[in-house]
């Protein structure tokens, strides 16, 4: 699993007067716990980037003081008005001791229906998981390949010895869907294809004792001009 290594140092002063001249330095300050014991630290804005600002599930190496801390990245704190990171909470890793973590989801292979004109959509990217830090991992993946059109995984339907999944069950986590073209190419071949069980109209015959009306006489040729003196 990729780990980003951090080297801070130990927070010694706090209040409002003490953060507003460590931003200028371009400094956040965080705080570790979970282990034996919080620590307080500072860090470069910059050493963090990589960690805060990725979809990826990592590992955090953070060192302070002398003693490095493997951890995992818990909440933020960013500036109302800057927008600006100002706070990091990181979470101890502790071998013995489970820990609670989102991990990214990963869907893999085609889904049957996506290959009859569907289309894959995503409804959760995460999940949250109980586990101890040696289970961790980037991705949990999910086989999507038997999914049909109108069919979706739910959260019960993910599958791992290791994990205990705190979400809902019922929860769906993916789904295939008709797309439009599908749908008026249905509707196209309803509209072509008889009625199920219509019988096709027999001709009119003509009412009985009526002769078929007889064709019109031709017109008498005209006589010529000028009669007989």
């Amino acid at each position: 699993m990729k780990t980003i290594t951090i080297e801070g140092q130990l927070r010694t002063e706090y209040g409002k007067s003490a953060t507003r001249q460590l931003r200028s330095q371009e400094l956040v300050p965080g705080v570790i716990y979970g282990g034996a014991k919080e620590i307080n630290f500072l860090a470069p804005a910059k050493a963090l980037r990589s960690l805060v600002y990725t979809p990826e599930f990592q590992l955090a190496d953070v060192t302070v003081d002398g003693t490095t801390y493997r951890c995992i990245l818990k909440d933020l704190q960013f500036g109302k008005v800057s927008d600006e990171l100002i706070h990091v909470d990181l979470l101890e890793l502790v071998e013995d001791k489970k820990i609670v973590a989102s991990i990214p989801l990963k869907f893999t292979g085609i889904a049957a229906g996506v290959k009859e004109g569907g289309r894959l959509v995503t409804k959760m990217k995460s999940l949250k998981i109980k586990t101890y830090p040696k289970h961790l991992k980037e991705q949990i993946e999910v086989a999507v390949d038997k999914l049909e059109i109108g069919e979706n995984l739910r959260v019960e339907d993910v599958k791992d010895e290791n994990y205990e999944v705190m979400n809902s069950p019922r929860i769906p986590i993916v789904s295939v869907v008709t797309t439009r073209a599908l749908r008026q190419e249905d509707a196209t071949t309803d509209k072509a294809a008889p009625a199920k069980g219509a019988v096709p109209a027999a001709p009119v015959a003509a009412a009985p004792g009526k002769a078929a009306a007889a064709p019109a006489k031709a017109a008498p040729p005209a006589k010529a001009a000028g009669g007989k003196k």
